[in-house]
């Protein structure tokens, strides 16, 4: 069994300041190796093919791989000797995080799927670093070693647990302090082997939206807490005053710090609500039925619109942007990720089922009823079913993850209506 606790530490002004300095020296070595691969990708990934019968073939370079780059490190401390003061496994971190990011881009992960170009890691943008060997007498009462900074206190609001041993330390350093993250195993706690068969009793489902949270095929709602809607006048503000203030001034860095700190406060109000409101699911039922969405299709940009000459009109972007924006506020799959471990961790499970037609189907004679988004009711003129949209999209998720299928169309026109117009 794998967790991780997150701790605040509370270091000495002389501890803030060796931890600053390697973060910016470890963003200056990040960007240096990042662009060492850039440079080998641009100059030698063109095919064979590509290249005419006849010329002069250069000798190609040496790939800057995981090993060779890592190699790199022991001249790098002789040709500037103030890395010797970072510590050997944080700084061969640094080379890890570059791998995984160039090879996100180049390969993708395990299902295919690349990530973006990596980015050059700007100042202030480098905010972590790892020890990947700590040992549990590293932690003592309410302090923590850390090799070549020393022991530095930390807020230990919950005990580690028996029996766990710490694996890795990640250093953050975030808008109201530095925090710890410790990764505890414990390789004696194995993962539950008894499969739990989804049955209608020990089963719930829900739908999630915007107007309410989510909403369960028992009828029940929980409503959407907009945490950052209720914020957002307050950031806009804090904005416009940071617009006003001369760049690299004190007042726009402490402005900064408070938008900062803001946003901060949003994302853990969000997620608090959804552990609250996932243990409140878990409850009811170990298993829950969740549509499986893509929400970041849900939240893409419009594709452009153009014109027969060639001139770009309005695609309902400056319209859609709000939706985006309440998306992004009511964080779905964070929301899902949540769920699922803590399914996970009190021996159920969530199982994620095709939201195709759960908003255009009747939940109880599955007739088709075709709906606008803005038509918030359903009513069905085949069985007379009259409730909620979400509601009935809620029973639907549910009676697919048990095996109902949802290919079968009806007509909307009853049996007595269709005679009379043939």
């Amino acid at each position: 069994m794998r967790i991780a606790y997150q701790y605040q530490l509370l270091p000495t002004t002389s501890q803030k300041a060796t931890m600053a300095r390697w973060l910016d020296m470890l963003r200056l070595q990040y960007n240096w190796l990042l662009g060492e691969r850039f440079r080998w990708w641009e100059e030698n990934r063109c095919d064979l093919n590509a290249c005419p019968l006849i010329c002069h073939i250069p000798e190609l370079k040496d790939n800057p791989d995981y090993y060779s780059q890592k190699r790199s490190l022991v001249p790098l401390k002789q040709d500037r000797p103030w890395y010797k003061e970072i510590y050997s496994q944080v700084l061969q971190d640094c080379v890890t995080r570059v791998k995984l990011a160039f090879d996100r881009f180049v390969k993708g992960d395990s299902k295919g799927n690349r990530s973006g170009r990596p980015r050059f890691k700007g100042k202030n943008r480098y905010r972590s670093f790892t020890y990947t060997q700590i040992d549990i007498c590293d932690l003592k009462d309410n302090r923590i070693n850390l090799r070549f900074i020393g022991w530095v206190k930390l807020v230990l609001h919950r005990p580690i647990p028996d029996g766990f041993k710490a694996k890795t330390a990640i250093i953050t350093k975030k808008s109201d302090g530095w925090y710890v993250t410790i990764t505890l195993v414990d390789e004696s706690v194995l993962p539950s082997s008894i499969e739990i068969i989804p049955t209608a009793d020990n089963s719930v489902a829900l739908d999630l939206g915007l107007e309410k949270f989510a909403a369960l095929d028992t009828g029940e709602f929980v409503d959407i807490p907009q945490h950052f809607r209720k914020s957002e006048e307050k950031l806009a503000r804090l904005q416009k005053k940071v617009a006003t203030k001369r760049k690299g001034s004190r007042a726009r860095k402490l402005l900064n710090r408070r938008i900062g700190r803001l946003h901060q406060r949003i994302a853990r109000q969000r997620k608090q609500f959804h552990f609250e409101t996932a243990k409140q699911i878990l409850q009811k039922a170990p298993v829950v039925f969740v549509e499986d969405l893509a929400v970041k299709n849900m939240s893409s940009r419009c594709k452009p619109k153009q014109d027969e000459q060639g001139n770009y009109v309005a695609n309902g972007q400056s319209r859609k942007s709000g939706l985006n924006k309440s998306i992004a506020d009511a964080g779905w799959a964070q929301f899902i990720d949540i769920l699922s471990f803590k399914a996970e961790s009190a021996g159920g499970k969530v199982v994620k089922v095709n939201p195709k037609n759960t908003s255009q189907v009747c939940s109880n004679c599955l007739n088709v009823v075709p709906k606008t988004l803005k038509e918030r009711w359903h009513d069905c003129n085949q069985c007379n079913l009259s409730i909620d949209r979400d509601i009935n999209s809620a029973i639907l998720i549910k009676k697919v993850g048990l095996g109902v299928s949802l290919t079968r169309k009806r007509s909307r026109i009853k049996p007595r209506e269709a005679h009379a117009v043939a």
